[in-house]
């Protein structure tokens, strides 16, 4: 048995193993979806590094940053940024105001069923975005990693959904925190460990690392060899679109954030929003640290293995997994990649629990059933059904579009309809007296259709003659979000939601009342 599936079946083991404890401690709603809001700050700081730093992270930026250079670590620096600045506004008011997910905080003041049908679309459709990149870098993965095994891409990408189900559907939010938590530990201590080999290769010299930097060399699509400066920008967001594209990018990865349903329903595990507010300090210091080394991943891959040879064992997203194997050799290549795999899994989970607990609470228990279980345990069962669903439509997907599909990229999609279609209605029930039902729906739909239509005239569809000359649609989708909730907001008035809009504010900042609004 080669170290690679050695690894892969020590830590499948450990998080079964983790799944068995958690399905017994998982009876009742609150401890499925919340953990019965029990998991402390740390606990839950890590959990959210570990929902955060995806295999978008891992593999796709260092995967463009190889490639793209000083561009792909644009990509480093917006997840960063946005993690940081956005959150810090998010977390303590929805923790207070909210209960499962992201529509109690809407339906606190507004028409409960309208907003809850149109947010519980929105979650699945980021959901599913989110998913389908952490699907396809599996698959890529974890077929290289055994390819003499004769694994193919198809069959990597459905075992993989398989334990996603399996994790979600018996062990509910504990299991998925402890997997993240697990899986923050070990992609720190991988990423520091590579970073470390990269500097050592260069004598522990910053000059020696920059110089090499400025003078990779490849062959283009022509065969003819190129030597660029990868300090330099413009290798992927070139003239005559390419600073808007970076600024849509910057858009959507900064206001996307807030508005990703599986990093907010992370803050309705913890007890109160003083534990949030702890969280997200510890999450900052891991997620920061992080983003900063994925620079020695990437350079690290295109100064000491270079693009040619990265093309053609696996393409972009296997940069980091094949720098390992340059550096560590075959053991430390099966380590790194066993640590990617980890990554993945924790992000599908957590993705598969905040689609699945969106549909059963907001979609059927409060939108067919007027908020009433028909039968004691059925809003679990339909969650359960739901990861069922989500997984394998996510799967099938993953199939379709291959291996060679860039996961950050496919990921920063996923950022500009959450950042388009969630945000603005987070954002205004918070913030505005005037905002109510029609205004929160015009915009979950305007944003909603804006970006997901963008992106389907846009270059990364339309290969050629595309009608939206963008790779990203933020910089126009998430302005046509907030105007299509304003709008719709201007349309009527109503007077129940701007009495309790006082009542919000009180529960969002002082948490005066939430342990109601959470469950207990």
């Amino acid at each position: 048995m080669s170290t690679a599936l050695l690894l892969f079946l020590i830590f499948i083991a450990v998080t079964l193993a983790i799944t068995y404890w958690a399905a017994k401690r998982s009876s009742g709603a609150s401890a499925f979806f919340t953990a019965n809001r029990q998991i402390t700050g740390w606990q839950n700081g890590l959990a959210v590094a570990g929902d955060y730093m995806s295999a978008a992270s891992f593999l796709g930026i260092a995967g463009m940053i190889a490639f793209q250079g000083y561009d792909g670590f644009m990509y480093s620096v917006g997840f960063l940024v946005a993690y940081l600045t956005v959150l810090l506004i998010v977390a303590e008011p929805l923790r207070n105001a909210g209960k499962y997910t992201m529509a109690d905080v809407l339906a606190y003041r507004l028409s409960p069923r309208p907003v809850r049908a149109m947010a519980s679309l929105s979650t699945l459709t980021v959901s599913t975005f989110y998913m389908i990149a952490q699907m396809v870098g599996a698959g890529a993965l974890v077929s290289l990693l055994l390819k003499d095994s004769g694994l193919s891409y198809q069959t990597a990408v459905i075992g993989v959904g398989v334990l996603m189900i399996i994790y979600v559907v018996f062990g509910g939010m504990l299991a998925t925190t402890w997997v993240q938590i697990i899986k923050a530990v070990l992609l720190m201590g991988g990423t520091l460990l590579l970073s470390f080999f990269v500097l050592a290769h260069f004598d522990f010299s910053f000059g020696n690392f920059f110089e090499a930097i400025s003078r990779v060399t490849y062959h283009d699509k022509n065969g003819v060899a190129v030597t660029q400066d990868f300090l330099q920008p413009g290798l992927k967001f070139k003239p005559p679109y390419g600073a808007l594209d970076l600024i849509s990018l910057g858009m959507a990865l900064l206001f996307g954030t807030a508005g990703l349903p599986h990093i907010l329903v992370r803050f309705y595990t913890v007890p109160d929003a003083k534990t949030a507010r702890v969280s997200v300090v510890w999450a900052m210091v891991i997620i920061g640290a992080f983003y900063i080394l994925t620079t020695f991943l990437g350079f690290g891959a295109a100064t000491i293995v270079g693009r040619d040879q990265i093309a053609v064992n696996g393409g972009t997203n296997m940069s980091a997994p094949i720098l390992a194997q340059v550096l560590g050799g075959e053991i430390f290549f099966a380590f790194i990649s066993a640590i990617a795999f980890a990554t993945i899994l924790a992000v599908v989970a957590g993705l598969t629990i905040s689609a699945s607990t969106s549909f059963a609470h907001d979609f059927y228990t409060n939108v067919l059933h007027h908020g009433k279980e028909r039968r004691p345990g059925e809003e679990v069962r339909v969650a359960r059904i739901t990861t069922f669903v989500v997984g394998a439509v996510s799967i099938a997907i993953a199939i379709v579009l291959g291996p060679t599909a860039n996961v950050a990229f496919l990921v920063g999609l996923a950022f500009a309809v959450a950042a388009s279609a969630n945000l603005p209605v987070i954002v205004l029930s918070l913030f505005w007296k005037r905002f109510n039902t029609s205004g929160a729906v015009m915009g979950l739909a305007t944003g909603l259709v804006a970006s997901i239509g963008l992106i389907l005239i846009s270059p990364s569809v339309m290969k050629t003659d595309p009608i939206f000359p963008l790779d990203n649609p933020g910089i126009l989708s998430i302005p046509l979000g907030f105007l299509g909730a304003v709008v719709g907001t201007l349309m009527s008035r109503e007077p129940q939601a701007e009495a309790k809009f006082a009542e919000l504010i009180v529960r969002a900042n002082t948490g005066i009342g939430a342990e109601k609004a959470g469950g207990h």
